[in-house]
């Protein structure tokens, strides 16, 4: 058995390691996305047999992700659960055709920023929204309603009893979260997210807390195929925009993971078309049973690579272990207390936000810097899928303006030609400002043009400056002499 699978010792403990990290996050994903705790479950399943069985990145692990929290829980509440396996199955179909079509490697163009933006804007609403659950409260439907309405549910909270309980344990549940990772190697073998939610509920059950758990429907209950009603309102156009939106941000986001995971390891690199098409067949999956959609999961990839795993056998196998928990011990589910899984969602969603990120980007790059939080407070302010286009256009704006930068500096001695010196990228976008400076200059001075600092020089502003020089030296100045780079020929 070992001389056929080398690794086998290798990949099962990876395995559980990533077993006992995905099962909290499965279920807190799934409560946070207002659907039942199993559904989160049967994502993981899929991620890790289905998908975990195909080609693309051999060690990243798919599941539930905190990135698509915000836009399930406005799919459902617009379009009602039933609607979600058909948005999900859609987007998983549409992901087969694009690796089909290799263009998974395309999402690579789509700019950092805007992808960060994108996650820090989703953990801004992620922890508003669970700050509301910690308490007991029910969250406002809009990420800036959440946020504007947390002074309130403050003064509501103190005010309530059994909303400070709630909050109490929820807070407890971050602070093992954050002190976990400070205490030795060894107890650190128990995934901290795992360590949070048991003593959270053993908490609650020795001193008999007055808070919220997780209602359990059981697995077969909870899985609900698209009927005909939910496959009829692909009709609602608006249907689609959620599906396109589902799409981009569960494609970017898991070939974004897989490109991180490569960085962990020296084994096989991602192939991105055929990773891309493993994703859709596991959304396409996740859809038909009515489940939450996937992705790839940063959190469970790099565990599962610093527990040590080799092969795919080791995600295959989580799924297995996540098969058999939800199987013969659903009922351990109830015992989760909710503002413990509230906790771990708060904890996930800072850890979205990069705030190292924006202050190197605000140091040297701060128009991407400005992308970055435009797109954040774009999703929070309006939705993910508009804020994401936003964040997308003004990426196109920046690139645009960047490709048209150019600088003209006049030298005028006094006596002799002027000196005039083009550098950057002269476009016809600059054309009206490079001819204002060029005619302002005096016709009865010669003019030595300087353009060998451009990167470029398009059709436009190359016959513009042809005329220029031809009117500057008909009234009888010396003609314009120019000067060029070797790959821009002279007017």
């Amino acid at each position: 058995m070992l001389t056929k699978h080398p690794h086998l010792r290798q990949d099962f403990a990876a395995s559980l390691v990533v077993f006992l990290v995905a099962l909290p996050l499965c279920v807190g994903v799934a409560v946070a996305s207002g659907v039942p705790a199993e559904l989160g479950l049967v994502t993981g399943i899929v991620g890790g047999i289905v998908t975990g069985l195909l080609r693309g990145s051999s060690l990243q692990v798919s599941g539930p992700a905190a990135g698509l929290t915000v836009l399930v829980f406005e799919a459902v509440n617009e379009f009602g659960l039933p609607a979600l396996g058909v948005i999900v199955l859609v987007a998983g179909l549409i992901q087969l055709v694009m690796g089909a079509l290799k263009l998974g490697r395309w999402f690579r163009a789509i700019s950092v920023s805007v992808v960060e933006g994108m996650l820090a804007g989703i953990g801004l609403v992620i922890i508003a929204g669970q700050l509301y659950s910690a308490a007991g409260l029910e969250a406002p439907a809009s990420g800036l309603d959440k946020i504007l309405g947390l002074p309130g549910a403050v003064v509501d909270a103190l005010g309530s009893t059994t909303a400070l309980t709630s909050l109490a344990v929820g807070a407890g549940t971050i602070a093992v979260l954050m002190l976990w990772k400070k205490l030795p190697s060894k107890a650190q073998t128990v995934p901290g997210a795992l360590a949070a939610v048991l003593l959270a509920t053993l908490v609650t059950q020795v001193f008999s807390l007055s808070v919220t758990t997780v209602e359990v429907n059981g697995l077969l209950a909870s899985i609900q195929p698209p009927g005909t009603d939910a496959i009829g309102e692909l009709s609602d156009p608006a249907l689609f925009g959620t599906i396109i939106a589902f799409t981009l941000i569960a494609s970017a986001e898991s070939l974004f993971s897989a490109a991180a995971v490569d960085r962990l390891h020296d084994g096989p690199r991602t192939q991105y078309d055929k990773e891309l098409m493993a994703q859709g067949v596991g959304n396409t999956v996740c859809g038909a049973l009515g489940a939450l959609p996937m992705t790839a999961v940063i959190v469970r990839s790099s565990a599962n690579v610093q527990a040590g795993a080799r092969t795919k056998a080791s995600r295959v196998m989580h799924g297995v272990w996540l098969l058999l928990f939800a199987a013969l011990l659903p009922s351990m589910l109830a015992l989760i207390p909710l503002p413990a899984l509230a906790g771990i969602l708060v904890h996930a969603g800072f850890k979205l936000i990069p705030f190292r990120e924006i202050v190197s980007l605000w140091r040297g790059h701060r128009g991407e810097a400005l992308i970055l939080v435009a797109t954040a407070v774009s999703i929070v302010v309006v939705n993910m899928f508009e804020g994401v286009l936003i964040g997308l256009a003004l990426s196109v704006v920046k690139t645009a303006w960047e490709a048209s930068h150019l600088r003209l500096e006049i030298i005028d001695k006094g006596a002799g030609p002027i000196q005039a010196h083009l550098s950057g990228n002269a476009t016809f976008l600059r054309l009206p400002q490079i001819l204002d400076s060029l005619e302002s200059l005096p016709q009865d001075r010669p003019v030595e043009l300087d353009l060998s600092g451009l990167h470029h020089l398009d059709h436009a502003c190359r016959t513009a400056l042809e005329n220029w020089a031809e009117r500057h030296s008909a009234v009888g100045t010396a003609p314009v002499r120019v000067t060029v780079p070797v790959q821009v020929s002279a007017p």
